[in-house]
C-alpha cells in the first residue's frame, strides 16, 4: 500500500498569476500604442478620465469661471504628454493613477495661469519692499535681520538683473513659473536654470561673508 506522501501527484509549477493592475495596465499600453479601433477607444475613454481629473482639481481650486474650457485645454495637453511618455511608465501604480496625475498638473497650471490673467507680474523693484517689511516686522529679531540686509545687499551686488527679477518674482512675489515664462516668452526649463544659478550665486556671497542661512553665523 502507497504511502500518503507516494501517493501525491506532482503537477507542474502554475505560472505566476498577474494582478488585475497589471493585467489592466498592460491592455491600456497595448492599445495605446496600437493603431485601429482598440487604439481610438482607448484615447476616447483616457480623454474622458482626464477630463473628470482636470474637472476636479480645478474645483478643488475654486477656478469655476470657465471651468469647462480649461479642464478641456488641460485634459487635452495632459493626453498629448502621456502618449508621448509612454515608454516612462514603469508599473509602479495603475496606468490610470500615473496618467491622473499628468491631467492634475495641466489643470494646476491652468488655474495659475488664469489666476493671474490681467494681472500685472511684479518685477524686480517691487520686491525691495517685502524684504524691507521682513526685515523690520515685529518677528524678525536682530540676527534674522541682519541675514536678510545681507540678503539684499547680495541679490543687488551678485546678481545679474535678469536674475535678480526671475528669483524675485519667484521667490518673493510667488508668482507662478509658468506665468512668469510666458510674460517673458521664454520656457520653464531656462527660468528653472536662471534660478538655480542666482541661488548659487546668493549662497557664495552669503558664505564669503560668513553668514550661513542654514545654519546661522559659524
Amino acid at each position: 500500500m502507497l504511502s500518503p506522501a507516494a501517493s501525491v501527484v506532482a503537477v507542474p509549477a502554475a505560472e505566476p498569476v498577474r494582478t488585475f493592475a497589471e493585467a489592466d495596465s498592460a491592455a491600456w499600453l497595448a492599445a495605446l500604442a496600437g493603431a485601429g479601433p482598440d487604439h481610438d477607444a482607448a484615447l476616447a475613454r483616457l480623454h474622458a478620465l482626464l477630463l473628470r481629473a482636470a474637472r476636479f482639481e480645478l474645483r478643488r481650486r475654486g477656478a469655476h469661471a470657465e471651468l469647462e474650457d480649461l479642464a478641456m485645454q488641460a485634459a487635452d495637453d495632459a493626453l498629448v504628454a502621456i502618449l508621448a511618455k509612454l515608454s516612462t511608465f514603469r508599473g509602479q501604480s495603475r496606468f490610470t493613477t500615473w496618467a491622473y496625475k499628468f491631467a492634475l498638473l495641466e489643470a494646476g497650471a491652468k488655474a495659475r495661469r488664469r489666476a493671474w490673467q490681467g494681472r500685472e507680474v511684479p518685477m524686480a523693484d517691487d520686491g525691495w519692499a517685502l524684504l524691507a517689511d521682513a526685515r523690520h516686522g515685529p518677528g524678525a529679531d536682530a540676527e534674522t535681520a541682519e541675514l536678510l540686509q545681507a540678503v539684499g545687499v547680495a541679490i543687488d551686488s551678485a546678481l545679474t538683473p535678469h536674475q535678480r527679477a526671475v528669483l524675485i518674482a519667484i521667490a518673493l512675489q510667488d508668482v507662478p513659473i509658468d506665468v512668469l515664462a510666458e510674460r517673458l516668452c521664454t520656457t520653464r526649463g531656462a527660468l528653472y536654470k536662471t534660478l538655480h544659478d542666482a541661488r548659487r550665486k546668493l549662497r557664495a556671497e552669503l558664505e564669503r561673508q560668513g553668514l550661513h542661512p542654514d545654519g546661522g553665523d559659524r
